[in-house]
């Protein structure tokens, strides 16, 4: 027997404790499973049992799902699909077992865990934000394999199952009781105690599963062959809305819950087991894995040899749709926040804007309203300094102009206690020139949120020559607090993610310019999977904004990032995009459509390219600039690339990330396509592209694994 399970028995009841020995987590490994699969063997040959009660003896953890190392592997879709037929076969015997069984869930309850869970007749969860119950295979590009496509409707009903597993949304216990996935929610002291009188009230196995249905259209829905076509229908519309069909596991989940829905089980697991083998082999789900392994890493990246220090009080200045979310961040987490501006008419903007957020999160049920109440009183308005010299961080978020940052900065350091770090939001200007005339400029760092603050996941970290490890590492810790992925950065103009995502704006601009209609090329990058179009992006961040970084970049990185005259003549227009209603989109409310206006100001139209060589242009532009990152250590590696542009830019999760999609390519090929490229354009407007045409003649890769 292994070593990852412990049995023990107390009077007619069996206890089983998941362990898995030099792990913080348990994860279901084939020799796990294989030892999991003895135990509830010999469990089966004990008629004297009156229950079987699973546990965790991980704090905050119960079973954090398959080992996502074997997933890797598999080449073969035929050994993905014996993969899992064998986890179906250990949980189908749990099912089976002659007498009922509880799963008492701690902590983290997901994929293969909450598979587990499921087999089982009950389920007890505990108390706790640590606590989260979900299937995320379609994250990885899979499905769930071992029963949950079956179990987990049957539970919730279809509509539910379909969304929970086609989402991959996590649950809070809270919200797995409404579900119907578990069936009682108590402390988590109390477990163990509230597990053996749950099942000893019961007294015997579950029968029924699938919940009551309530109205005649939830019962025809439910229950009826065409209201199942109807909303499987429905929901792949919208997966194919929100994914352009570049995530093929959620539609093919979404077709094997319906139909498993009303099969029987040998014939849904089958189906099941089939579909996995399918999907584990692709790219897709390659890339997808490949990212959550760079997702964990950068999760615990030690980035400087230095020990943070606590942020206990914040302060932020400017209370714009940035400070407000910033501020609304750190309240969030509990932090107190002295929020400054000029005036209380921005202050109040600043508190409406979190405000706006809190109510949102309050909407979809992410926290109760009393969380709400104490977030928003620890946020603290003021027109004066007053309260700052008791922070420990400053974070500037006020308008982009160096000359302004610089004379903010040189006042606040005079006014905040020595140990105070200054943080600056900027997203291009250098922190070196912002810290020039501060008392200590070690205790300078820019700390770049990216829009929304509350939504986006990424945080650049920017270091001056002169910042301090230990500054870098409290910023590095603050971040992961603020539930984050921080990245570390060189100070340059436009750090990482800004640099690179200029350089497709401006491709994008100069196609434009070339007669390519915006909506074309916004199409093209959006098929690609990028979240939005270029122009689309530019009205989102706004023309003011992104024209005066894009000049900022021209003015200090060279021609290669000239900007075409149409940006002027927009920006001139005062057409700034959707904070104004009106820029290559008209925007009101939610709607969009594009501004034929736009078209008057181009000298040149009605060029068609192929959506290929649209989308070339912009990757290949961002790829080249990411070239002479690296050279230029703005960052380490790939890998901080990959990180930046997905968490920062979105750029797709299922290509892998901006560099492992450009190794992909052929470099033989990809440097003739340039060598075309370039003969089409011209040596002048060609050399942002040469970074990358030496790269790939060189025959170089940015993973050298």
């Amino acid at each position: 027997m292994g070593q990852s399970i412990k049995l023990t028995f107390e009077n007619d009841l069996a206890f089983l404790e998941f362990d898995q020995p030099d792990s913080k987590v348990n994860v279901l490994t084939t020799p796990v499973l294989q030892e999991f699969h003895e135990i509830i063997r010999s469990l089966n040959q004990r008629p004297d049992l009156k229950g079987l009660l699973i546990s965790s003896a991980k704090p905050d953890i119960f079973i954090a799902g398959a080992d996502i190392k074997e997933i890797e592997r598999i080449t073969l879709e035929q050994d993905g699909a014996e993969k899992a037929r064998a986890g179906q076969q250990v949980y189908n015997l749990l099912e089976k077992l002659p007498f009922p069984t509880m799963a008492l869930i701690n902590g983290a309850c997901l994929g293969g865990g909450l598979e587990l869970a499921l087999a089982c007749d009950w389920r007890l969860a505990g108390f706790g934000e640590k606590t989260k119950i979900g299937l995320p295979e379609v994250n990885l590009g899979v499905l769930p394999g071992f029963g949950g496509t079956i179990r987990l409707p049957r539970l919730t009903g279809l509509q539910k199952g379909l969304e929970l597993i086609v989402s991959a949304k996590l649950l809070s216990p809270e919200a797995a009781l409404r579900a119907g996935l578990v069936d009682g929610v108590v402390s988590v002291k109390l477990l163990r105690e509230e597990g053996i009188s749950f099942i000893r009230a019961k007294g015997k196995k579950r029968k029924k599963f699938k919940p009551p249905v309530k109205g005649l259209l939830n019962l025809l829905l439910d229950r009826t062959f065409i209201g199942r076509a109807i909303m499987l229908s429905l929901t792949k519309r919208s997966v194919f809305a929100a994914t352009r069909g570049q995530y093929p596991a959620a539609l093919l989940a979404a077709e094997v819950i319906a139909k498993n829905y009303a099969s029987s089980l040998k014939a849904a697991l089958e189906r099941e087991a089939k579909a996995f083998g399918r999907l584990v082999i692709t790219d897709i789900s390659k890339n997808l894995v490949s990212l959550f392994f760079l997702s964990e890493k950068y999760k615990k990246e030690k980035w400087v040899e230095a020990s943070p220090a606590t942020v206990k009080k914040c302060a932020v200045l400017g209370a714009g749709v940035m400070g407000g979310g910033i501020a609304q961040l750190f309240s969030s987490y509990r932090i107190p926040v002295r929020m400054k501006d000029v005036n209380w008419t921005a202050l109040g903007s600043g508190l409406s804007a979190a405000k706006k957020v809190y109510d949102g999160a309050l909407k979809r049920r992410k926290i109760k309203p009393a969380q709400a109440m104490t977030g928003l009183a620890l946020i603290s308005p003021t027109l004066d300094y007053s309260g700052f010299a008791n922070a420990d961080l400053v974070v500037e978020a006020i308008v982009e102009d160096l000359a302004v940052k610089q004379s903010v900065f040189s006042e606040v350091s005079r006014i905040v206690k020595p140990g105070a770090i200054l943080a600056s939001n900027t997203s291009c200007l250098p922190i070196g020139a912002i810290a020039s005339g501060t008392k200590d400029p070690s205790r300078v760092v820019g700390l770049h949120f990216f829009n929304p603050v509350h939504r986006m996941p990424l945080i650049e970290v920017i270091r001056s020559s002169q910042t301090s490890p230990e500054v870098v590492a409290t910023m590095v810790d603050i971040s992961r607090k603020l539930g984050k992925t921080p990245i570390v950065v060189k100070d340059s103009w436009g750090f990482l993610v800004n640099r690179l995502l200029i350089t497709s704006l401006l491709e994008a601009a100069d196609l434009l310019a070339e007669g390519v209609s915006f909506e074309t090329i916004d199409k093209a990058l959006l098929d690609f999977g990028l979240p939005m179009g270029a122009f689309w992006l530019l009205d989102e961040i706004g023309l003011d904004v992104g024209y005066k970084v894009a000049h900022l970049l021209e003015e200090n990185l060279g021609k290669r990032m000239k900007v075409n005259a149409i940006l002027k003549q927009v920006y001139e227009k005062k057409w700034l995009g959707k904070k104004v209603g009106k820029g290559f989109y008209l925007h009101k409310g939610k709607e969009r459509k594009p501004n034929q206006e736009i078209y008057q100001l181009l000298q040149k139209k009605n060029l068609t390219l192929p959506d290929s060589e649209i989308v070339k242009r912009s990757i290949y532009r961002m790829l080249a600039e990411a070239v002479l990152c690296l050279d230029e250590n703005v960052v380490r590696n790939a890998g901080d690339v990959d990180i930046g542009m997905i968490m920062g830019a979105g750029f797709p999760p299922f290509r892998g990330g901006l560099l492992r999609f450009g190794d992909t390519l052929d470099r033989a090929k990809l440097a003739n396509e340039l060598r075309a490229l370039s003969d089409k354009m011209g040596a002048e407007k060609f050399e942002a592209f040469r970074p990358l045409l030496e790269f790939a003649k060189a025959g170089k890769k940015f993973y050298q694994e």
